[in-house]
């Protein structure tokens, strides 16, 4: 059966992108293995030590929003993040004993040939400098990045060089997006409907998550820095840029909003009480605050703790002042909006879940799935699918998973968000011929290229589940999360 609800894995590999290879490596399923233990170290990989500061660090690198952030502490993110982190950690002891390395001289033929860093066709220092200082990082930072990138596309490099497609795998690759099939269907939209969340229902589930809903009110300040007042000149020359340097090195040390604009000469623009939708207590739009510069505003992260932003190539020292939480009640539109969508969210599932089972089980043989139809009401249609953009019905993702479907059998094929849920009786599948001396042959070569490649991966993989015996302590876990209320 072909579904949206997949399997959880426990593998190290989450996914794979072309071009610049990322592969972020994921745990699932580790319950076993959380136990308590030193409060300063949130996890151990053999016995390689990770601190719960070096964990804390790299999430403050990852930039989260403020409603990530919010909700830490409520949701398994802190887990799925540490799961990113002990994979990268696996992958540099993999790549530490195959003796990969690069060399200075490789790394700055890298940074020489990016063309963010060209001036008049050749590397400007000054544009890779002014780089650094807009993306908030040191050289020494940025150029290990580099190195670690570079050394994680050796290391999948290493491992797939060489292959050879065999010609079956090509035409198996092309008719699975390459074929007309004939299916009957049965739309289950009027099925999820049919049963609205009860009033007690709703007001359970404000009780338990009442905390989660309020509005924010922000009091925001900025002042921009402009040329003339920092550095004597009208231009973003290099004295600007080392100048503002200044000013980001003096806030960092501890210097306030107030004192940094008093020693610079600059203006402030303040606004009070302002929520998430740029508006007042009034609800209000407040019109003359700019979007560009009040969504960049609005999303840092701790109040009282001025940064230096970049907003369209102009500079602004910027600061929360303060925040005020408001509860909503649980007739505010939005919130019963939430509720009745999760509660309904919930439903689907369930019932999508109840389906699959009876399906496995061989209860919609036959007659049955006409009878399932008529029993709720529901339409049985006859429908022919000729191409992956054909959709009029099915969007192109759920055309793929019909595709995948045997004739004779009866599927439940969802999208992600479940707003899409439908009952597919497959048919009739009738295969397209590929010419191998056409474009559309190299094309599935390479995917089918991709998806070989993926299962060396998946076979290294669990030699790595094996190899590495990874320890978490859930205490500390839980310490960090609350750390970020």
């Amino acid at each position: 059966m072909t579904t949206s609800i997949g399997k959880l894995s426990k593998s190290f590999f989450l996914k794979l992108l072309v071009g610049i290879i990322i592969l972020p490596f994921v745990f699932w399923g580790m319950g076993d293995v959380f136990r308590g233990g030193n409060q300063n170290v949130i996890a151990t990989i053999d016995s390689n030590k990770i601190s719960t500061q070096e964990f804390v660090n790299y999430i403050n690198r990852l930039n989260l929003n403020e409603e990530q952030l919010k909700n830490l502490s409520n949701t398994d993110l802190v887990e799925q993040i540490l799961s990113d982190f002990i994979g990268k950690k696996v992958m540099s002891l993999e790549i530490e004993k195959l003796g990969i390395i690069i060399s200075d001289n490789a790394l700055r033929y890298i940074i020489k040939n990016d063309k963010s860093f060209f001036k008049d066709g050749k590397f400007s220092r000054t544009e890779y400098e002014k780089f650094l200082l807009k993306s908030g990082i040191t050289a020494p930072q940025f150029e290990a990045n580099i190195v670690d990138q570079e050394k994680r596309r050796h290391f999948l490099s290493s491992l797939a060089g060489g292959i050879v497609i065999p010609e079956i795998l090509v035409v198996r690759e092309f008719g699975k997006e390459n074929q007309t099939k004939t299916i009957q269907y049965i739309d289950l939209d009027k099925y999820h409907l049919k049963n609205k969340p009860s009033q007690e229902s709703i007001k359970e589930l404000y009780e338990r998550n009442k905390n989660i809903f309020f509005t924010e009110f922000k009091s925001i300040r900025y002042a921009e820095i402009k040329p003339e007042l920092i550095s004597g000149s009208k231009e973003y020359d290099e004295k600007f840029f080392k100048q503002l340097d200044i000013i980001e090195n003096n806030i960092l040390d501890g210097q306030s909003f107030e004192e940094a604009v008093k020693a610079n000469n600059l203006k402030i623009l303040e606004f009070k009480k302002i929520n998430a939708k740029k508006e007042n207590e009034a609800k209000n739009e407040v019109k003359s605050l700019p979007d560009n510069i009040f969504k960049k505003i609005y999303n840092i992260k701790i109040p009282q703790s001025p940064e230096i932003i970049n907003i369209e190539s102009k500079y602004y020292l910027a600061e929360i002042k303060d925040v005020e939480k408001r509860n909503k009640p649980m007739n505010d539109p939005e919130v019963l909006k939430a509720l009745n969508a999760q509660l309904s969210f919930k439903d689907k599932i369930e019932k999508n879940t109840s389906l699959a089972k009876e399906i496995s089980l061989g209860s919609f043989e036959g007659s049955n799935y006409k009878k399932f139809a008529d029993d709720n009401g529901l339409l049985v249609k006859n429908y022919k699918i000729t191409n992956l953009k054909q959709n009029d019905v099915f969007d192109e993702g759920l055309v793929k998973r019909i595709f995948l479907t045997k004739d004779g059998d009866v599927n439940l094929i969802t999208n992600s968000t479940l707003t899409k849920s439908f009952l597919i009786l497959t048919k009739k599948t009738e295969y397209k011929k590929l010419d191998k001396k056409s474009n559309e042959f190299d094309q599935y070569e390479a995917k089918a290229r991709l998806n070989l490649i993926n299962k060396i991966y998946q076979s290294y993989d669990e030699n790595a589940n094996q190899k590495y015996k990874v320890e978490i302590n859930q205490r500390t876990i839980d310490r960090v999360k609350n750390s970020f209320q």
